[in-house]
């Protein structure tokens, strides 16, 4: 008899083991089911979109857009970041701007633009969203010192300055690719450092959509 209950009690926590991993599991799958809708080509509440014919990227509420005769005639869409020193912060997207056959070779030019001195970090593979799914890319980081300040510092992106005083140091991002038609594109973030945060930084990374 003994034998028999101490039998019903095993199968018991056997099944009760059992019932609360399946649960467990399905808790795990569903959050790591909501994570991935959320980051991939979302466009924050609250936050602004440049938009181009080959892509889209969100930008911050403190961004303001700058219109086509505002721009640079590099630059297919630009948003700029300003306080009372000046420009401190600039996204803008440039479409077709070398010819090359893969995502790497983009990423290399788009490489070429950034200022003389600078740190440049190594090639990272990352995802960005597409028409038909994830799309490859590659994410280069950057930094370099302001050298001066105004126009003729030449060290925001091509076509574009930051104004902050010299000696002030800028990070930067760019995320470059081949878009729907293998043409080249970057989406290009600069800001001076402590003005921009890590978490605002990847939701602009994370909205860029490739069309």
């Amino acid at each position: 008899m003994t034998g028999k209950n101490e039998k019903k009690r095993t199968a018991g926590r056997t099944g009760y083991a059992t019932a609360s991993a399946s649960a467990a599991l399905t808790t795990l799958l569903l959050a790591a089911g909501c994570g991935s809708e959320a980051s991939s080509g979302a466009v924050p509440e609250g936050w602004g979109t440049l938009k181009t014919p080959a892509v889209t990227v969100a930008h911050p509420a403190a961004f303001e857009p700058q219109s086509a005769g505002e721009r640079s005639k590099y630059n297919a869409a630009a948003a700029t970041l300003s306080d009372e020193s000046g420009t401190i912060g600039m996204i803008t997207v440039q479409l077709d701007f070398t010819d090359a056959d893969s995502v790497e070779e983009a990423a290399i030019g788009a490489e070429a633009g950034v200022a003389l001195g600078s740190t440049l970090g190594k090639q990272e593979e990352i995802k960005v969203s597409g028409p038909d799914g994830d799309e490859e890319a590659r994410q280069v980081n950057f930094e370099f010192t302001q050298k001066d300040s105004g126009a003729g510092a030449a060290a925001g992106t091509p076509g574009g300055t930051l104004d902050p005083k010299a000696g002030t140091r800028v990070a930067g991002v760019i995320v470059a690719g081949l878009d729907a038609d293998d043409r080249t594109y970057a989406v290009r973030i600069d800001a001076v450092k402590g003005k921009l945060s890590k978490g605002d930084l990847k939701k602009i990374i994370d909205s860029i959509t490739v069309k």
